[in-house]
C-alpha cells in the first residue's frame, strides 16, 4: 500500500475515533433514549419518572420468579429485568434489584418453609406444568411476585394477571401490560411519607368489619382505614379521601345525607354499593326468599348526581355455579353445580384502567343503573352483563326451584344492562333551593350548592364487597374477597374495588399506567401446520444461499478490483 494512501485511512481512522469521542463526551452530559417498538413499551410515563427520580433513599425490589421456569415465564422474567434496569435510569443507585429462586436450597422442608413465609406476606403462588428430562410432566410452584422494601416497610406485588378466561399468552401479556403499574405503585406505597384516610360508614346496616374484612386488609397496604357512623357534625368527613358505602339496608336520614352532600360538594369521593332489592338470603334454606324494594332513601340524591338505581333483579346467562342437592343413594344428599343466573358474572369495560384485564367479577341479586343527563357531568360504564340477560320485576319470590325448569337463551332478551358507572364532573346539591333550618347539623359550614370538579362510582349491588366469613375453634375466618369455596376460583371483585378506590383518590393518575397497550402478535397455528415443510426448508436453506452468494460477490469484486 503507497503512504499516501495509508496516511488518508490513519486521516480516516482519526477522523472516526474523535467522532465517536464526541459523541460519547456530549452523552454523558445530556440523556437520550430512543424508543422504535410501535406502543412505545420501552418509554416510561412521566408519572414514573417523576416517582423514581424522588425516591429519598435506597429502595430494594426482590423478584421470586427466577431459576428453572417454563420458557414463557423466562421470558417474563426477563421483562422485569429490563423493566428495573430502564427504572435505574431515572432512580440511579437509590433503586437496587435481586431475582431470588425459592428452589434454590436443596432441602425440601426449607423450600416448602420460604414459599410459606411468602404466601405470608401476600405473594400468590401459581401451579406450572414442567418438563422433566424423561419427556414427563410435573407440575411446580412458581412464585410471579416481588418484595418492594424501604426501610422497615415491605410490599407484596403479584405480577401475573391469571384470568382464566384468557389463554396462557393472553395473561402473561397482560402482565407485561400491567408491569409498570404494579411496580410503580408498589415503590410508591412503601415510600409515601403522608397516608392518607379512607372510612367505611356504618349506622344503616352496611356490611360489619368481617365481611369486609379482606377488602379492608387490602386497603391498609395504601390508606389508613376506618369505620365509623355519621354523628351530626357536617365536618366529620373532612379527613377522608374517599367514603365507602357497602351495602347499606336502612333508610338514611337526611342529616346523615346532608353531611354526605356536603362532602362531596368539598370534593370528597364516594363509592356507592348499592342494594335497589332487599332479599331475605336465610329463606334460601326452605328454597324460596321474598325479594321487595329496598328502602333507602337516597333515591333523590343518585338522581340528583345522574343516576337511578332500578328496583329489579338481574339475571344472566353469565353466572356463577351453586351446588343445588339432586337426590340420594348411599343416604348422603348429593349435590350437583348449577349456573343460577341471579349470580351473574361480569366482565370489566377494557378500555377503562379501573376494569381492564381483571378476572370476571361476581355479583349477587344485583339491580341495574339508568343514567340521566345532568349538565357537566359524564358517565362512564365499567360494568354490565352479557349479551343474554333479563329482568325480574320485585316484590315477588326467588326460588330454587326456578332451576329445575331451565333457562332457554331466547328469554334473555336485555343486553348489556350497566351494573357500575363512573360519574364524572360538577355535581348539583341534593339540598339546593331546600329548608336547612330543621336540620339537626352541628359543625360550622358554609353552604355549596355544587362542587369542583369531583368524581364518584355508583355500584348497584351491595354484595360485590362482602366475603365469606367462617366460624371455627380459632374464631372467626374471613375467605379472601372473590374467592368462590365450590369452585375454587378467584374472581375479581377485590382488584375492582382496589382500583376503584385507587382512582378516586389518586391525584397523579398512577392507575392511569393501567391502560397501556400491547400488542399480542401471535403466529398463526394453521398456517404454521399447513407450511411447517415450507418454512423449515426456507430458515434452513436461505441463510447459506445468502452467504454463498455473498461470498462469491464479494470474490468477483475483489477479483475486478485487483486484477
Amino acid at each position: 500500500m503507497k503512504v499516501g494512501k495509508k496516511n488518508k485511512l490513519l486521516y480516516h481512522v482519526g477522523i472516526l475515533i474523535a467522532f465517536i469521542l464526541v459523541i460519547n463526551g456530549l452523552a454523558s452530559f445530556y440523556f437520550v433514549r430512543f424508543d422504535l417498538t410501535q406502543e412505545k413499551r420501552y418509554t416510561l410515563s412521566q408519572v414514573s419518572k417523576e416517582t423514581l427520580q424522588s425516591l429519598p433513599d435506597q429502595v430494594m425490589v426482590r423478584i421470586y420468579l427466577y431459576g428453572d421456569l417454563p420458557l414463557s415465564f423466562r421470558k417474563f422474567s426477563q421483562t422485569i429485568r429490563e423493566m428495573l434496569d430502564e427504572f435505574r435510569v431515572y432512580a440511579g443507585a437509590k433503586l437496587q434489584y435481586e431475582f431470588i429462586d425459592p428452589y434454590e436450597s436443596k432441602d425440601e422442608k426449607q423450600i416448602q418453609a420460604n414459599i410459606e413465609k411468602l404466601y405470608r406476606m401476600g405473594l400468590q403462588p401459581t401451579s406450572v406444568k414442567m418438563q422433566d428430562p424423561k419427556g414427563g410432566y410435573s407440575e411446580k410452584m412458581v412464585i410471579p411476585g416481588a418484595i418492594v422494601s424501604y426501610g422497615n416497610r415491605d410490599f407484596a406485588v403479584n405480577l401475573l394477571s391469571n384470568n382464566p378466561a384468557f389463554s396462557g399468552e393472553e395473561n402473561l401479556n397482560h402482565s407485561v401490560q400491567n408491569l409498570e403499574y404494579n411496580l410503580i405503585n408498589a415503590i410508591r406505597c412503601v415510600i409515601q411519607s403522608k397516608v392518607e384516610k379512607v372510612a367505611f360508614l356504618e349506622g344503616h346496616g352496611e356490611w360489619d368489619e368481617y365481611h369486609t374484612g379482606d377488602m379492608m386488609k387490602a386497603l391498609s397496604n395504601y390508606f389508613q382505614v376506618d369505620r365509623g357512623r355519621l354523628k351530626g357534625d357536617v365536618n366529620e368527613l373532612k379527613p377522608y379521601k374517599c367514603l365507602i358505602i357497602a351495602g347499606p339496608t336502612l333508610p338514611f336520614t337526611e342529616e346523615d345525607k346532608f353531611i354526605i352532600d356536603q362532602y362531596i360538594m368539598g370534593g370528597g369521593k364516594v363509592l356507592w354499593l348499592l342494594d335497589a332489592v332487599s332479599i331475605d338470603r336465610d329463606s334460601f334454606a326452605q328454597g324460596n326468599a321474598y325479594a321487595t324494594i329496598a328502602q333507602l332513601n337516597l333515591d333523590d340524591m343518585l338522581f340528583k348526581y345522574g343516576v337511578r338505581l332500578n328496583p329489579v333483579l338481574v339475571q344472566d346467562i353469565q353466572c356463577a355455579l351453586i351446588p343445588i342437592a339432586s337426590g340420594s343413594t348411599t343416604g348422603q344428599a348429593k349435590f350437583v353445580p348449577t349456573p343460577w343466573p341471579y349470580f351473574p358474572l361480569i366482565a370489566g369495560a377494557y378500555d377503562h384502567p379501573v376494569s381492564r384485564n381483571l378476572n370476571l367479577i361476581k355479583l349477587e341479586f344485583a339491580s341495574y343503573i339508568d343514567t340521566l343527563n345532568v349538565p357537566n357531568v359524564h358517565h362512564t360504564v365499567l360494568l354490565k352483563t352479557s349479551k343474554y340477560s333479563r329482568l325480574k320485576s320485585v316484590p315477588s319470590f326467588v326460588r330454587l326451584s326456578e332451576i329445575r325448569n331451565g333457562f332457554a337463551q331466547e328469554e334473555f332478551n336485555n343486553s348489556y344492562l350497566p351494573v357500575a358507572v363512573l360519574l364524572e364532573g360538577v355535581f348539583p346539591s341534593v339540598f339546593q333551593n331546600r329548608m336547612l333550618s330543621a336540620l339537626k347539623i352541628t359543625g360550622n359550614y358554609t353552604f355549596r350548592p355544587h362542587s369542583n370538579q369531583n368524581k364518584m362510582l355508583v355500584v348497584a349491588d351491595g354484595d360485590i364487597i362482602r366475603n365469606q366469613v367462617r366460624q371455627t375453634q380459632r374464631g372467626i375466618l374471613i375467605t379472601p374477597l372473590g374467592f368462590d369455596s365450590y369452585t375454587s376460583q378467584i374472581f375479581g371483585n377485590k382488584d375492582f374495588l382496589l382500583n376503584a378506590v385507587q382512582y378516586l383518590t389518586d391525584e397523579k393518575n398512577i392507575i392511569d399506567l393501567r391502560s397501556r397497550n400491547i400488542e399480542l402478535r401471535l403466529l398463526d397455528k394453521a398456517k404454521i401446520l399447513d407450511q411447517a415443510t415450507k418454512w423449515k426448508i426456507i430458515n434452513t436453506l436461505l441463510p447459506l444461499v445468502i452467504i454463498i452468494f455473498s461470498g462469491i460477490v464479494f470474490f468477483w469484486w475483489r477479483n475486478k478490483k485487483y486484477t
